[in-house]
């Protein structure tokens, strides 16, 4: 089986303007064929599938986009499982979030990490695939002014501190999850926007995230794609970066840059990782060309710092880690 994972998606603003004028394939480009070819596609949500509300007092950036437009790009590309816990999800209000919720749940697309209260937040979404039961838990640790209460909407807002309360609630539920599915995701909005190092606290929350029965840990917030870790046979994507948005560029970081992550299984086992690595022009994502082996040659250096070996398939175009199971 294989399960393509992609960093925050955004289609507002220009993309949205692009959308309205071109077909519903225009913000994926060449990367279509892949995506597709994945027996499940996740994502982060970073905008509000809405038409109305307000914009969020006090917030730089807001993104919204037009229902219609915006899923049937959703559903072109073939996603199937998002996360829209993050820092975006209530950009325009209470009601456009729940609104964009309730468009998602018409389509079909599985969510996880935001609701109509925390129960609704900290709901496990779940779908199947060859077989295998794959469900998803996804928290945020940005705007902790919109977590969820016991009768309020909101995020599921979890501190990357595994002795706060709220971090040990959610590992028990990643314990009590385990059971109900054969893979576990646990998606992360985490930290700020910038830097390629990964924190102490994400590295040591991953791990307990694991130990408590994590699968696979996706994490993105950071604009840009951070080094991957395999923590006991269980690969932890500490940030995938940006896979399409119409951001300005930052000519350091470049957040333009990042990747198809295509996890193979074996059954629900994580075997190996395949990244492809793509760039973003013209507010769409494409496969890289000239650039795709010194994109991996930096994405290969991330990864060496946190101890985990790849390697560059040139007839794939893709940075291959193979995932060792843990012998213990």
């Amino acid at each position: 089986m294989e399960i393509a994972f992609v960093g925050d998606v955004m289609l507002g603003r220009l993309v949205a303007d692009e959308l309205r004028r071109r077909p519903s394939e225009y913000p994926w480009g060449d990367t279509l064929p892949l995506l597709r070819r994945a027996d499940l596609l996740v994502g982060n949500l970073e905008f509000v599938l809405a038409a109305g509300g307000r914009p969020w007092p006090g917030k730089a950036f807001h993104f919204r986009a037009d229902p219609a437009g915006a899923v049937a790009a959703l559903e072109t590309a073939g996603f199937g499982l998002v996360s829209v816990a993050n820092n975006h999800v209530l950009d325009f209000g209470v009601d456009a979030a729940l609104s964009s919720l309730a468009t998602l749940a018409r389509h079909g697309i599985r969510f996880a990490g935001a609701g109509e209260d925390i129960d609704a937040a900290g709901r496990l979404a779940m779908v199947s695939r060859s077989g295998v039961r794959i469900g998803m838990l996804a928290f945020t640790d940005n705007e902790p002014d919109w977590a969820a209460g016991r009768q309020t909407p909101g995020v599921l807002h979890v501190p990357v501190d595994p002795f706060d309360r709220r971090a040990a609630a959610l590992l028990r539920a990643v314990a009590r999850e385990r059971d109900a599915v054969d893979l576990l995701i646990v998606s992360a909005h985490w930290g700020g926007n910038w830097g390629v190092d990964v924190p102490r606290s994400h590295r040591a929350f991953a791990r307990a995230l694991v130990q408590a029965g994590a699968d696979v840990v996706f994490g993105h917030s950071p604009h840009i794609p951070r080094g991957i870790e395999v923590v006991r046979g269980r690969p932890v994507l500490y940030s995938a970066g940006d896979f399409v948005d119409d951001y300005a560029v930052d000519p350091v970081e470049r957040n333009d840059r990042s990747f198809v992550f295509m996890l193979r299984t074996d059954g629900a086992t994580p075997v190996e990782l395949r990244l492809h690595p793509t760039g973003i022009g013209h507010f769409a994502v494409r496969l890289a060309d000239r650039d795709a082996d010194a994109i991996a040659a930096e994405m290969a250096r991330r990864c060496a710092a946190l101890g985990t070996p790849s390697r560059w398939d040139a007839e794939a175009g893709c940075l291959v880690i193979r995932i060792e199971q843990d012998a213990g």
